[in-house]
This record gives C-alpha cells, sequence and structure tokens, in this order.
C-alpha cells in the first residue's frame, strides 16, 4: 500500500529536502515491507529470502504437506469431468538456496492428461507457507505442448510468493507467486469459520481465500481450507 505523496510548500529548501527525505523511505520501506494489505499497484515487490529461515517440513494448519499423502478432487465443468491427484513427494529441490518439497500435481479431463505440474514449496520459520515455483507441463494427446506457467524463483526475475500465510486476517491480499507476464497469480482472505459440506463431509472454520490471476480478465476462483482435513486442506468448489 504505498503512502500518500507528501506535499510540502515552506520555502524551496525544505521542499527539497523533505522531497529526499520521503522518497528514500518509501524505496526502502517498500522493499522491506511485507505481503499484507498488498496494494496490486506496488512497483517494487522484493521479499527477502534467507535459506536458513526455511524449512521443506510443511506443517501450517491450513496447508500441511505430509510426504507420502495424495489427495483427488473431482468436478463437473462445463468441459466435462476434471479430476486433479495432488502427491506430495519425499523429494526435495533446492530453488533459491531453499530447500522445498516437491508436489506432484495433475490435472485429467474426461479421462485426458491435460497438465502435469511439479510445485516447490517450503515454510518459514513464522509458519508461512512460500511457493518457489513449478515446473508445468500442458499435454495434448499424451505429448508436451506447452511449459507456459513454468517460473523457478531467482531465474529472470522470478520471486517467490506466499501460498499460505501463518496466521492470515480476513482482507489481506498477498501475491502467491511473481513471474512478470507469466505468473502473477494473487490471493485474498475473504473468512476465517466458513463450513463446507462436500461428498467427502461437512467441515468447520475453514479458511476462504479469492484467487485470481491479473493476467486473465475474469479469472477467479473460491478456494476452502480446512485444518479438520489437515494432509487434505484444500477444497475448491
Amino acid at each position: 500500500m504505498k503512502p500518500k505523496n507528501l506535499i510540502c510548500l515552506i520555502g524551496l529548501f525544505v521542499t527539497i529536502v523533505t522531497f529526499i527525505i520521503f522518497n528514500t523511505f518509501i524505496v526502502t520501506w517498500s522493499s522491506n515491507k511485507d505481503q499484507n494489505n498488498l496494494d496490486l499497484n506496488e512497483v517494487v515487490y522484493n521479499p527477502k529470502i534467507n535459506p536458513p529461515d526455511f524449512s521443506s517440513q510443511v506443517t501450517n494448519k491450513y496447508f500441511t504437506l505430509t510426504p507420502g499423502k495424495k489427495t483427488v478432487y473431482e468436478a463437473d465443468t462445463e468441459d466435462g469431468l476434471e479430476r486433479i491427484e495432488v502427491y506430495v513427494t519425499d523429494e526435495t529441490k533446492l530453488v533459491q538456496g531453499v530447500e522445498t518439497i516437491i508436489v506432484w500435481d495433475r490435472v485429467w479431463l474426461n479421462g485426458e492428461l491435460i497438465e502435469d505440474t511439479k510445485d516447490w514449496y517450503a515454510q518459514d520459520k513464522e509458519g508461512n507457507v512460500w511457493y518457489f515455483g513449478e515446473d508445468s507441463k500442458e499435454m495434448i494427446d499424451g505429448k508436451i505442448v506447452s511449459y507456459a506457467g513454468s517460473w523457478e524463483s531467482s531465474i529472470d526475475g522470478a520471486k517467490p510468493g506466499i501460498i499460505m500465510k501463518a496466521n492470515p486476517l480476513v482482507g489481506e491480499t498477498y501475491r502467491q507467486e511473481y513471474y512478470v507476464g507469466e505468473a502473477e497469480d494473487m490471493a485474498k482472505v475473504l473468512a476465517l469459520s466458513e463450513t463446507v459440506t462436500v461428498p467427502f463431509g461437512t467441515f468447520n472454520n475453514c479458511l476462504k481465500t479469492k484467487d485470481w490471476n491479473p493476467l486473465v480478465a475474469g479469472d477467479e476462483e473460491y478456494k476452502y481450507y480446512c485444518p479438520d482435513l489437515r494432509e487434505t486442506s484444500r477444497l475448491p468448489l
């Protein structure tokens, strides 16, 4: 969130000095602030990554990644039956000096594999879960047709984002990923105590977010993260 422009008209000297001090403050503040209440028009996004502060063990109550766990989501869409399988591997990948855990995410549409992705996550010492990139492949008839959306933090200007806050607050907006023109997903916390009912059961105290991609007009979806599920924490409805 950008501060309001400071206007000082008490003498030329004071104006110049104030301008210098104020703009120095903006640069310093913008480069060090966290993602709370992120302004979509923010110019500077430069999260500080200190590798010793991160771990590949992800225990966030809303986004727990236990190696060996596999979750399956199915939904009827306008294009047909969509099936998503998410498998938490026991493999890790070093990204920007951080050891991340690899999560294998695959999507089928009407029985045909259309997307095969490896995502890289790590949790910081505060409990925030960071997203450090993905190796994404779009598939047609069993063949790779595109790597669009793939990115890796620290390569070609790409930077990590937060996929889940340690202590989310209603109204918070934050970046989930940041690779200009390729991967710029955003999220906003809408509620912390939602009740969700799906064929699998009813769950209380769920976190609700709105996720969107600024690069695609109208691309919005709502997600629910339920602590009672732990290993199966995401319920896209």
